[in-house]
C-alpha cells in the first residue's frame, strides 16, 4: 500500500494540471479532462516511478509528456511572460474598467486544480517579480488592481488556488485588491499597515 501511494504521489506531481489519476486494483487511471479522454497506467510502469533506475522513469515520463498528460519538469514564470500578463491586465482594465475584467477571469484563469500545491517560497517568488515589474514601469506604476489580476491570473493557469479579494478601508475611503494563495498575498493585503475589509472575493477561474 504504501509503494502505490509513493507511485501515485510522483505521479501526482508529474501530471498537467487538467489531469487526475486515480489508483485502480490493476495499475491507475488518469483522466486527462483537456481531451475529455482516459488512459490507463500498468501496475509495472507504476512500480517504474518509485523502483526503477533514472532511464526507465524518464521513458515514463517521457510518455506522458508526449501525451499530453504531462508537461515535463515545471519552472517558474518568466519574467518577460510577467510584464507582458501585467501590461495587458493593466490596459484592459484601462479600457474595459475593473469589475468588468473581473467578469473575464472566468476566461482568462482556467477552473482547474493540480493534485499538489504551491509553496509559500513558489508564491513569493512570483510576488517579487511582479512588484518589481510594477514599480519599474511606468504604465502600471504599482496599480495594485493590475498586480492582483495578473498573479491570480498566473496562479489560476498554473493550477493552482488562488483567491482574488477586493477590500475597502472607510477612513479614509479606498479600494485595494490583492491575491492570496499558500500564505501570501500579492500585493500585501494591508499595505502601509492600512487594513481593508474583503467586500468581494473570487476563487476558482473567477467563480
Amino acid at each position: 500500500m504504501a509503494d502505490e501511494a509513493d507511485a501515485l504521489a510522483a505521479l501526482a506531481k508529474i501530471l498537467a494540471p487538467h489531469c487526475r489519476v486515480t489508483r485502480l486494483s490493476g495499475g491507475a487511471l488518469i483522466a486527462d479532462w483537456k481531451r475529455t479522454r482516459f488512459l490507463g497506467m500498468t501496475p509495472a510502469d507504476m512500480r517504474v516511478l518509485t523502483e526503477g533506475d533514472a532511464q526507465e522513469r524518464a521513458e515514463v515520463v517521457t510518455g506522458l509528456v508526449r501525451a499530453g498528460c504531462a508537461t515535463g519538469r515545471r519552472r517558474d514564470h518568466t519574467d518577460a511572460g510577467v510584464r507582458l500578463w501585467l501590461h495587458g491586465a493593466h490596459l484592459l482594465i484601462r479600457t474595459m474598467g475593473f469589475g468588468r475584467v473581473l467578469r473575464l477571469l472566468s476566461v482568462i484563469a482556467p477552473d482547474y486544480a493540480r493534485t499538489d500545491s504551491p509553496t509559500a517560497e513558489q508564491v513569493g517568488r512570483l510576488k517579487r517579480a511582479v512588484q518589481s515589474h510594477s514599480r519599474r514601469s511606468c504604465l502600471v506604476d504599482g496599480d495594485c488592481k493590475s498586480e492582483a489580476v495578473t498573479a491570480f491570473v498566473l496562479l489560476r493557469r498554473r493550477g493552482w488556488e488562488a483567491v482574488l479579494h477586493v477590500g475597502v478601508r472607510e477612513h479614509p475611503f479606498a479600494l485595494h485588491a490583492w491575491v492570496s494563495s499558500a500564505g501570501v498575498c500579492i500585493p500585501d493585503a494591508d499595505p502601509r499597515g492600512h487594513a481593508f475589509t474583503p467586500v468581494l472575493s473570487i476563487g476558482r477561474g473567477g467563480a
